[in-house]
């Protein structure tokens, strides 16, 4: 009868204990799990910060590129404009300050950065 009992019960972790020791303990771990969650949600907050900083980062880049873009359109026309006014004017007043001038190589193109990489 006696072996019957002891088989039936369910086991002790950690060896014997009073009654206080397990609520110590219960009350311990209960701090630690509020400890680690709190640090989870804090961990998890920070994170989300990141990455709506990083979204809001790309955005202001995309847009500040997209204006670089159009104000590299607009200098090039304008460039071009001013190649054909100066051609008109040069091919019309032969004038001795031109004289010995590469009119051509003055006006070749200004390679773009891209091809400058390569």
């Amino acid at each position: 009868m006696i072996l019957e009992n002891i088989f039936n019960m369910p086991p002790v972790k950690g060896g014997r204990r009073g009654v206080s020791d397990a609520d110590d303990e219960d009350d311990d771990y209960r701090k630690r799990r509020d400890r680690n969650n709190e640090a989870v949600k804090k961990s998890r907050y920070k994170s989300k910060q990141r990455t709506q900083e990083t979204f809001t980062r790309v955005s202001k880049l995309k847009a500040e590129n997209q204006m670089l873009e159009d104000k590299v359109k607009t200098l090039t026309k304008e460039l071009q404009f001013l190649k054909e006014l100066f051609l008109a004017h040069a091919s019309n007043a032969q004038t001795p300050k031109l004289e010995g001038v590469d009119l051509e190589k003055l006006l070749e193109d200004i390679p773009d950065e891209k091809e400058k990489k390569t």
